[in-house]
């Protein structure tokens, strides 16, 4: 039997444990959150973290293969309409509609990818950020389900019925707590994902297409691979936003949206787990912590907008990169206090 060089045990090592910190830091958040904040910040928290499971496909589709895709947040639409339709019409278990509002914004997402993948740059944005208007335009007209029967599952009048969150999490704490599990789930998904033939495949894509294929690499399939898991993360985030807030509305949904929650994930960091949680902030806990403080919260588009500008130009792997670097920094260089 073939014993691997130390060198690569070790790494292996240090892979496991990344995977296994990150897990346990993310379901530490889970658990220390809800006794340290009140009603409102816990709400405003959940949508963070269900966000920043969108914001982790925006970041596996930029931070692996440089594709920029600005329809993420009408695939997390996509999700959450699947998930309330079953929820609601079929009565599914909570589990279950998480699972089939991912799979269908999974779908949905190859498929919009494929012939997208097709252009490259700025077209493939274009083409894109084209999705989610024609999404935001159906859906303003459909709405998402709330009850009622047909296809589209619209009541009529105005009872409209709240989407059940699952028997273990009641509570506000506990749906917190329950949305960092999966957040926690879908990180080392992505994580396991880097390690395996399907990351290597991205990386030689990162690198150039014409490299990949030289080895081998089929690449219109790596890259609808991960389309399709990036649109699998975005209607996981879907199903859990309509958990949080119990309903969907279809206004919420501009292609602006999208264009935003790339754009924080360039801010956040594409390159480090990090990242999606800073972006999950970005959107929802900045704008409530502006308006909390009385000033209007339209004013973090201003801020937005100086960060994105510094992430460009000063850091490119976002802040989550910033602090990643400064961290390996201080370990290769340790105080030097109590020396001459």
């Amino acid at each position: 039997m073939m014993t691997l060089p130390t060198s690569v045990q070790q790494e292996r090592r240090s892979a496991r444990f990344a995977l296994w910190r990150m897990v346990l830091l993310v379901l530490l958040i889970g658990v220390l959150v809800p006794w340290l904040a009140n009603a409102y910040w816990i709400k405003t928290l959940t949508s963070s973290l269900a966000l920043a499971v969108a914001a982790a496909g925006v970041a596996l589709l930029y931070g692996q293969l440089g594709l920029v895709s600005l329809c993420q947040y009408a695939l997390l639409g996509v999700g959450g309409w699947v998930a309330l339709r079953v929820g609601h019409g079929l009565q599914w278990p909570f589990e279950l509609c998480v699972l089939a509002g991912g799979l269908s914004a999974g779908v949905v997402g190859m498929l919009a990818g494929l012939p997208a993948l097709r252009l490259k740059g700025l077209y493939l944005a274009l083409v894109t950020l084209m999705l989610a208007g024609g999404f935001q335009v159906v859906v303003s007209a459909t709405g998402f389900p709330d009850g009622g029967d047909g296809w589209l599952g619209r009541i009529s009048g105005s009872e409209r019925l709240t989407f059940p969150r699952p028997a273990i999490a009641q509570s506000d704490s506990a749906y917190f707590a329950y949305v960092a599990v999966w957040l926690a789930a879908i990180l080392a998904l992505l994580d396991l994902h880097r390690r395996t033939r399907a990351g290597r495949a991205w990386a030689l894509i990162r690198r150039g297409e014409a490299v990949a294929q030289g080895a081998g690499v089929n690449v219109l399939l790596y890259q609808t691979w991960a389309f399709g898991l990036a649109g699998v993360c975005a209607g996981v985030a879907g199903t859990l936003l309509a958990g949080a807030v119990g309903q969907l509305d279809g206004r919420a949904f501009p292609a602006s949206e999208s264009v935003m929650l790339f754009a924080l994930t360039i801010v956040g960091g594409a390159y480090h787990w990090v990242g999606a949680l800073v972006a999950g902030l970005l959107l929802r806990a900045v704008p409530s912590l502006l308006i909390d403080l009385g000033v209007n919260g339209f004013l973090a588009m201003v801020f937005f907008g100086a960060a994105l500008l510094h992430a460009l130009i000063t850091a490119p792997k976002g802040l989550a990169g910033q602090w990643v670097a400064a961290l390996t920094r201080r370990k290769a260089h340790p105080s030097s206090k109590g020396h001459p």
